[in-house]
């Protein structure tokens, strides 16, 4: 089986490497690619918890890159698993893959075994995020914020529309635009700013500016892009703060965790009736322990970045 060697460094970014390194397979390039890829990755056995604490305890006191492989290798499904939430977008599901195994091993390398939660629940996020910062870049015709309500609104969007029955008309009514609004937390002309950009089509820079072929409009664009350090600047930046948000999410309980992913980091956000069924507390009890752990995490965020 052919595998892509990358090392997981406690301190460092990712890296290739020649010896002693993770070994993970290559993500698919191709459909047929794909469907190997998927049948390679069962034969890694899912961990029992014992074993993955372990694994963990040998990984973080003592840099066992063997324990840190075999902790990547048994979460590959479920970095597939999430990957295909995100065929949607029209990006080769390989790349998709590849991110998601990136942030698979950025989890691995910062998961704390003795705070009492399995490892697929933290890497969810990291995961994701990784995921989704790739689409964000990737899409052309879609330059939004960096905000979480912004990012929340992007993907879930269209999951939305199909549920109301909005896929396929020419643009939102003000009723349909405004239930989405109150769904996703956000401004009715956000949610009708992000269709319009989101139902555009992508412009060919190479196509001819005229009939007659003369010139093509990639000749009329200024040069728009940042230097290469200004880029790292940004990524290095953005890495920063999943690692604030991951270290302050730490901070919070059990409960005050999982609501907090349900309602604001998963693709699509439970309702407070939903959680309030599940914790059989009323939806204001839910609201008010979103909000205390909401304020925890700002304050944490805060004070780390200090």
């Amino acid at each position: 089986m052919k595998v892509n060697k990358t090392k997981i460094d406690a301190n460092k970014q990712v890296a290739p490497v020649s010896a002693g390194a993770l070994a993970i397979p290559d993500s698919p390039s191709s459909p047929d690619g794909l469907r190997r890829y998927l049948q390679d990755i069962t034969k890694f056995p899912v961990l029992e918890p014992k074993e993955e604490y372990e694994l963990s305890k040998k990984w973080r006191d003592e840099g066992d890159t063997a324990a840190a492989h075999r902790l990547v290798t048994s979460h590959l499904r479920l970095v597939a698993k999430i990957a295909f939430r995100y065929r949607g977008y029209g990006l080769p599901m390989g790349e998709l893959i590849a991110e998601g195994n990136i942030g698979m091993m950025q989890a691995v390398k910062r998961f704390e075994p003795d705070k009492g939660f399995r490892l697929s629940t933290y890497a969810m996020w990291w995961i994701r995020a990784a995921i989704q910062e790739y689409i964000l870049r990737s899409w052309s015709m879609v330059k939004i914020g960096s905000s979480a309500a912004q990012k929340r609104l992007f993907f879930n969007l269209r999951k939305i529309k199909n549920k109301i029955g909005a896929v396929g008309e020419r643009g939102l009514t003000n009723e349909q635009a405004g239930d989405i609004a109150q769904i996703l937390d956000v401004t009715r002309d956000d949610v009708i700013d992000m269709d319009q950009r989101m139902s555009g089509n992508d412009v060919y820079l190479n196509s001819a500016i005229s009939a007659d072929g003369d010139g093509e409009k990639m000749d009329m664009l200024v040069e728009p892009s940042e230097s290469h350090e200004a880029i790292m600047v940004q990524r290095e930046e953005q890495q920063g703060r999943q690692i604030l948000l991951s270290n302050a999410m730490a901070k919070l309980n059990e409960r005050e965790r999982d609501i907090i992913n349900r309602r604001r980091l998963k693709d699509e956000p439970d309702t407070l009736e939903d959680l309030s069924q599940i914790y059989n507390i009323s939806r204001e009890r839910v609201r008010q322990i979103e909000v205390r752990a909401m304020e925890k995490l700002q304050k944490e965020i805060v004070g780390n970045a200090a």
